[in-house]
């Protein structure tokens, strides 16, 4: 049987069960689909402003410029990493994460490319592709302001949120932890890619 028709028999058959034993009448349904169409329209409005967003960089060329500038300062390129890894955790910690990739990947990614890394112009893409969606996600559980962490205490309410803080410490040494090692081995990031 087609991968396809399983995920359409699987839906169908959750459907139904929704309606039989579930939450899932009339009223229900609407609320689904009204809440469907919230989340839609704001991924599709964070879309046309990354593509507003990204015409008015083209248009100005602040990414070259601003490669170009970083490139000339003569900073050893780990520290210009650190930067951008630094901002990445702080602008994580406040933003959703589409909409931060958006934003700063047409900005930091000429940045990147323009520096010595040891690697080719691909290889450095998708490394820092990698870096940056660990980035994000560390950014959403960071002690004291990381915006999972407060959804996550939302959904157990008789938990305190120190708890909740205290709960994802490890997590978050360990993110740290592996974040050092990709910078400090980029090649962990696309040896498997590699091997095809």
């Amino acid at each position: 049987m087609p991968a396809t028709l399983r995920r359409q028999i699987g839906a169908a058959a959750t459907g139904l069960l929704s309606c039989i034993i579930g939450d899932m009448r009339l009223a229900g349904l609407k609320t689904a689909f009204l809440e469907t169409a919230k989340i839609t329209g704001m991924i599709f409005m964070i879309l046309i402003g990354a593509e507003f967003y990204s015409s008015f960089l083209a248009l100005s060329q602040i990414p070259q410029t601003l490669a170009e500038t970083v490139a000339g300062t003569g900073w050893p390129p780990l520290v210009i990493l650190l930067i951008i890894v630094v901002l990445y955790i702080v602008l994580g910690c406040m933003m959703d994460g589409l909409a931060m990739m958006l934003v700063t990947i047409p900005v930091f990614l000429p940045v990147i490319l323009q520096l010595d890394f040891g690697m080719a112009p691909e290889a450095v893409a998708v490394w820092f592709g990698i870096l940056v969606l660990i980035l994000i996600e560390v950014g959403q559980i960071t002690p004291s302001i990381g915006l999972n962490v407060y959804v996550i205490n939302s959904i157990t309410k008789d938990v305190p949120m120190t708890e909740t803080f205290k709960g994802i410490v490890p997590f978050f040494l360990s993110d740290l932890i592996r974040i050092a090692i990709i910078i400090a081995v980029p090649s962990t990031t696309t040896w498997l890619a590699g091997l095809t």
